[in-house]
C-alpha cells in the first residue's frame, strides 16, 4: 500500500520536516513512506537498549498485553512531538491504563540517540500524560538501538525512512502501529492525531477481548478497521446483515407459534365438545 503511506507522509512529514525540502515530492514518495504489513510477526529477537541503558530484546515486552509501537528519534526537531502529543492527548480520554491493559514502545531510528535522551524523553512524555505512578512508567518504554537492529525493526513493520546529511535530520512519516500480545501487526494509525475510539477499538481487538467492557465487543460488531484511512468506520453491512437475521428469527419464531396455535385449536375445540 506504497500510495496509501505517501498520502501519509505528504499529509505529515511536509510541513514539519526541514529534511523534506532536500527531497523532491517524486524521490519522497519513493524513498519515505509506511507499508502496511498487517498480520507480520515482528522480529522479537532484536536487541536494544531501555532508557536505563540495560539491553534488551524486543520481545521483553510481548506476552500478555497489546502494544503501542512508535518509531521516532527523540531529537526530531517538531513531527514527532507533535505525532505524539496527538498520541498523548488521546491516551488521556482512553479509559485503558498504559501498563495494566497495554504497554507503550519507543524506538529511535537513529542509532546516535543514548539511553539518557530516552530516559529524558520518557519522562517528558509520562508528565504530559499526568502519569507519572510506577505501573506507567512500568509500561511506557524508550528504546534506542544500533543501526542493524533498527533497520530490521523498520523493515518487519514497513517504516522507511531517510536520513538527510544536508539538514542532519530523518525524513519519516507519523504513524503508530498496535501489535497483538504474541508480537503480530495488528493496526496501523496515520498522522498526527489517533482517535481514542478508534485506538481504544484496535488494542480491544489486539488483545482479543482481554482488556476492555462488553460495550467495546458490541462497539466492534458495528465497526469496522479501513487499512486505507487507518480508522474505524461504521459497518452498515454489517448492521443490516444482523437485521436480517433477526428479522429471519422473529419470522420463523412466528410461524412456529402459528402452527402450533392452528394444532392446538382443533384440540380444543374436541374438548369443549367433550364437556357438552
Amino acid at each position: 500500500m506504497k500510495w496509501v503511506a505517501a498520502v501519509a507522509i505528504v499529509a505529515t512529514l511536509t510541513p514539519f520536516t526541514a529534511a523534506a525540502q532536500n527531497l523532491d515530492p517524486q524521490e519522497l514518495a519513493d524513498r519515505v513512506g509506511i507499508d502496511q504489513k498487517l498480520g507480520t510477526d515482528l522480529p522479537l529477537g532484536l536487541t536494544f537498549r531501555d532508557e536505563a541503558g540495560a539491553q534488551v530484546q524486543l520481545g521483553d515486552y510481548f506476552g500478555d498485553r497489546p502494544v503501542i509501537l512508535s518509531l521516532v528519534y527523540y531529537e526530531c526537531p517538531m513531527l514527532c512531538g507533535v505525532a505524539m502529543e496527538g498520541l498523548i492527548s488521546n491516551l488521556r480520554v482512553l479509559g485503558l491504563d498504559v501498563g495494566s491493559d497495554f504497554q507503550i514502545v519507543n524506538v529511535s531510528i537513529n542509532p546516535t540517540e543514548t539511553p539518557s535522551i530516552a530516559a529524558g524523553k520518557k519522562i517528558d512524555y509520562l508528565a504530559r500524560l499526568g502519569r507519572m505512578d510506577d505501573a506507567a512508567a512500568a509500561g511506557w518504554h524508550t528504546l534506542t538501538g544500533d543501526q542493524e537492529s533498527i533497520d530490521a525493526l523498520a523493515t518487519a513493520v514497513g517504516f522507511r525512512y531517510v536520513y538527510d546529511e544536508r539538514s542532519g535530520e530523518y525524513a519519516h512519516g507519523a504513524a503508530i502501529m498496535v501489535i497483538t500480545p504474541e508480537g503480530e501487526i495488528s493496526r496501523y494509525y496515520y498522522g498526527i492525531e489517533y482517535p481514542a475510539r478508534d485506538l481504544r477499538l484496535g488494542l480491544v481487538e489486539a488483545a482479543a477481548g482481554q482488556i476492555g467492557t462488553v460495550g467495546d465487543q458490541v462497539m466492534l460488531l458495528c465497526y469496522r478497521y479501513d487499512p486505507v484511512s487507518g480508522k474505524y468506520g461504521f459497518a452498515i453491512w454489517t448492521v443490516l446483515r444482523a437485521a436480517g437475521v433477526l428479522t429471519l428469527v422473529g419470522l420463523f419464531g412466528f410461524i412456529l407459534l402459528s402452527l402450533r396455535r392452528e394444532r392446538l385449536q382443533p384440540a380444543a375445540a374436541d374438548l369443549a365438545g367433550g364437556v357438552e
